[in-house]
């Protein structure tokens, strides 16, 4: 995987993430029972964060997959 290929998945990833929390958004304006709350606490709420942290580790991999490539040269 190469460097633009990286960019390219965290802006998937970031687009991804709008558009489910819009439509999230939509959704809860129809749902709005204990169930709803219970899914967006357990799903939603942390999905920002989960997302900048997979965004970071595909980084970290890339670096590494980099320096096994060097190593093996």
């Amino acid at each position: 995987m190469n460097h633009d290929n990286i960019h390219g998945c965290a802006s998937n990833l970031h687009e991804a993430v709008k558009n489910l929390l819009v439509a999230w958004e939509q959704t809860r304006n129809s749902w709005r029972d204990v169930k709803s709350q219970q899914f967006e606490q357990r799903f939603l709420e942390t999905l920002p964060n989960d997302a900048a942290r997979a965004v970071s580790v595909m980084g970290e991999i890339e670096l590494l997959i980099k320096k096994v490539r060097r190593d093996c040269e």
